[in-house]
């Protein structure tokens, strides 16, 4: 009886460790990918105001954002990179805790590309390294269901970042304070990871195959895809709210669109698995695109306050979830040590996802408006979802 009670307690433990772990991880994303990445968007309208920061300037600072994700998961994939994955998910976080604050006390253009490249860089490390650990932890445990809490990090930072600017923006807070106090919340999002993810040692690194496998096809076209993908969403997820404020009609809703953004991707990754699970991780991606065209379209075709708020829904409702299921079905069609396919899959995703803001600011300078690169984007969604159907099963 008392082994059986030792037994229990033990896997009590686990449980409550596997937990937390996983609680970490969304903290972790929340503060790194939700606010560090995404809090941009929010404040960008008020940064246009108050700074008279120009659409095409706006979409170069975003884009820098995007080349630092681009090369710092590059780097965060390399295996001779010294030290422990906690270690470098850490610094990386106090990174973008840092480098979010410090955009309030920038005063160029420039120092904004620098910044938000620093912040692009470190957000990738987060993702990168805090991702591998919590799932390698969870798996260890015997709760590789709790990966889908890790990434509703992303969604509750998103959420948390919205209801942040809302209520500083009521009280006349400028585009400045709204950077300090979103570094702020990041930086106390640090302090609970260091208490939640505790030091364990680390697993020896996967051994290397020798010789190079032949390239997979299907494979091929997910990472074309998810190239796609990183340009499909990142128009509307750079400028919703800018969209939003620039139409006298619908400036009231400024403050829920980007909430509305969050709150659909908190539960987006444990929705798209279970549909994943019943259609295939292709198909599930590309049901996903699909949604998300409709809810990229909707954003500049759609009338009224009801379609701006399902497009911003089907948005966040999806981001996460093609995001979680395309790197999952990349190391599903690997052959040998999928770590390659994981560097193409983010180099793809970041280049698309690069191009996208400057294509947009632009285009819009030319012709007043988002709609033009907006259908582009949700054109390109469609390309990627036809590329990872899976037509047939098998």
């Amino acid at each position: 009886m008392s082994s059986d009670s030792e037994a229990a307690s033990r896997a009590a433990a686990r449980d409550g460790g596997a937990l937390a772990v996983a609680l970490g991880g969304c903290l972790a994303l929340a503060a790194a990918m939700g606010i560090g990445r995404f809090v941009y968007t929010p404040i960008l309208p008020f940064m246009v105001e108050g700074f008279g920061l120009g659409q095409a300037e706006a979409g170069i600072i975003a884009s820098a954002n995007f080349l630092g994700y681009l090369l710092g998961a590059l780097m965060a994939a390399k295996a001779s990179l010294p030290g422990g994955r906690r270690r470098w998910f850490l610094i990386a976080l106090a990174i973008s805790a840092a480098t979010t604050a410090a955009m309030a006390a920038a005063g160029s253009v420039p120092l904004f590309i620098l910044l938000r490249f620093a912040s692009g860089v470190a957000s990738a490390f987060v993702l990168v390294f805090a991702s591998a650990l919590v799932i390698d932890r969870l798996t260890a445990a015997g709760r590789p269901g709790l990966w889908a809490l890790h990434f509703a990090g992303v969604g509750l930072g998103i959420a948390g970042s919205a209801v942040l600017v809302a209520l500083l923006a009521e009280g006349d807070v400028g585009w400045r304070g709204l950077w300090l106090a979103s570094g702020g919340l990041a930086a106390a999002a640090l302090v609970a990871v260091l208490r939640l993810v505790p030091r364990e040692q680390e697993p020896p690194p996967i051994p290397r195959r020798n010789g190079k496998a032949p390239a997979n096809p299907r494979l091929v076209a997910l990472i074309v895809a998810y190239g796609l993908f990183g340009f499909g969403y990142v128009i509307t997820a750079t400028f919703i709210s800018t969209l939003v404020r620039l139409t006298p009609s619908l400036q009231w809703l400024e403050p829920y669109v980007w909430l509305t953004v969050g709150l659909a991707g908190i539960p987006s990754v444990a929705v798209w698995g279970w549909i994943a699970r019943r259609v295939g991780n292709g198909r599930g991606f590309a049901i996903a695109c699909l949604v998300e065209a409709v809810g990229v379209t909707l954003s500049v075709l759609g009338s009224g306050a009801g379609a701006v708020l399902l497009a911003a829904a089907l948005l966040g409702g999806t981001i996460m979830g093609i995001t979680a299921l395309g790197l999952v079905h990349a190391r599903d069609l690997s052959r040998g040590d999928p770590r390659r396919s994981i560097a193409l899959m983010t180099a793809s995703f970041g280049l698309g996802q690069m191009i996208g803001p400057s294509f947009a600011g632009f285009a819009y300078e030319a012709s007043g408006a988002f709609t033009l690169p907006t259908l582009v984007a949700a054109g390109t969604l469609v390309v990627a979802a036809v590329l990872t159907m899976e037509w047939r099963r098998g």
